[in-house]
């Protein structure tokens, strides 16, 4: 009854409009305070929120993101692909998947990944016939892809949470991102062929494609420098995002020559912005995450998880419906700070592995990101494209089943999570 009341508590906040920082930080001080818990856990929790070394590498992250958009980076790497697959069936779609994995590999941000790509992709898709509704919604499911393939941002924050290995997070979503691109361009070369209206790009010619794979071949060693560093331990996610930054200036502006001072400053503000929503939505659920605690909540849900849902393939089909309900209202980060720590403990006695689940969870989170109404992708791609909201939606239902294939697939088969973290 009391955890009933509590989360009613807190969906009528989040739906009343009250930011979520403060919805989970408010209710969990009021919790503390009604417990009878002294209130100043609150500050002390927010103070041990940001004072942690591994969330060091959000705003780097964001920061490398912003300059490599600024910069002009998805421009380059989409001629790129385009340059190679443009002529194949649907060998625009297919290029913006590829450019979409790409910038993921170097960014960490769904966001960013989609603005980006979109920004290129949408009127050179329009223009070879390409349905809008189609197009929109690939770029949505697209830009999902940023928070998959490492680095990702919503990673760093599960394994902050859960105190699991960022690495081996970060390590773990490489087989599944590399699934779902290859899903995304099975279906859009099958797409293409079956409506007819695709028209192919003309073939380039091999100079072309020396001149803009070279345009791109910094970004793509900037992505491979990250993926290796981290790999084998060269340097740490956070030191991993340091270094990102710098070699994202040295790319923007030394070698393309696209960043300014200005544009530098607008990519500083822009990620400022984000990472102090992202560390006060992190803090406010730290409060909040405290106060449940002390309540016992999480242990009498693992309790009544493990009581009547005993086998691990039934939990995580439970889960997953109430992610997918659950992303209709809520964000992404939200929907992680909100679960993670009332699920965690019901891992350990149901065998599942706390990475393994953090990439299924991720790839519900991919799922939220373009579900309406609250699909925060889905509002990117009408603004960069200029859309209905009903376009948008209307596109991402084919990508967003492929997205549930994906976690079928990785449930049957573990090792296209574990291989790599644990056994290469």
């Amino acid at each position: 009854m009391m955890t009933m009341a509590i989360l009613g508590g807190l969906f009528a906040l989040l739906l009343g409009g009250v930011p979520v920082a403060f919805a989970l930080g408010g209710l969990g001080l009021v919790l503390l305070v009604l417990g009878g818990f002294s209130p100043l856990m609150a500050p002390a929790g927010l103070l041990s929120t940001i004072d942690n070394f591994v969330l060091l590498a959000v705003p780097l992250f964001l920061l490398m993101s912003n300059v490599l958009l600024k910069g002009g980076v998805g421009r380059d790497l989409f001629a790129a692909a385009q340059a190679w697959v443009g002529h194949w069936p649907g060998g625009l779609a297919v290029a913006t998947v590829l450019s979409c994995g790409i910038f993921a590999a170097i960014s960490g941000s769904s966001v960013a990944t989609a603005a980006t790509i979109g920004t290129v992709a949408i009127p050179e898709m329009s223009e070879r016939g390409y349905p809008r509704s189609f197009v929109l919604g690939l770029l949505a499911a697209g830009g999902t892809l940023g928070i998959l393939i490492p680095p990702s941002i919503p990673m760093i924050v599960y394994g902050f949470v859960t105190e699991e290995s960022v690495i081996k997070l970060f390590l773990a979503g490489i087989g599944p991102g590399l699934l779902l691109v290859g899903l995304f361009v099975l279906f859009s070369m099958a797409f293409a062929q079956l409506s007819g209206r695709c028209q192919r790009s003309p073939r380039a010619s091999w100079a072309e494609r020396r001149a803009s794979g070279l345009r791109a071949l910094p970004s793509l060693g900037l992505a491979a420098l990250i993926i290796w560093g981290i790999y084998w331990g060269a340097f740490t996610p956070t030191e991993a995002a340091a270094i990102g930054f710098v070699a994202a200036l040295i790319i923007t502006g030394m070698l393309l020559r696209t960043l300014t001072w200005e544009v530098l400053w607008e990519a500083v503000v822009d990620a400022m912005t984000t990472t102090v929503t992202i560390l006060l939505i992190v803090a406010g659920a730290k409060v909040f995450g405290k106060a449940i605690t002390l309540y016992r909540i999480p242990q009498d849900i693992s309790l009544f998880i493990t009581a009547n849902f005993d086998v691990a393939w039934l939990f995580m089909l439970v889960v997953a419906g109430v992610l997918v309900v659950m992303g209709l209202f809520l964000e992404a980060l939200s929907m992680l700070l909100i679960m993670v720590p009332v699920l965690a403990p019901s891992l350990q006695p149901l065998g599942i592995d706390p990475i393994w689940f953090g990439i299924f969870f991720v790839i519900m989170i991919e799922c939220a990101l373009i579900t309406p109404p609250v699909g925060l992708n889905l509002y990117v791609i009408q603004a960069v494209g200029q859309a209905r909201m009903g376009e948008v939606a209307a596109g991402v239902w084919p990508f967003l089943v492929l997205m549930l294939i994906t976690v079928l697939l990785c449930y049957l088969l573990p090792d296209i999570v574990l291989y790599i973290p644990f056994r290469l």
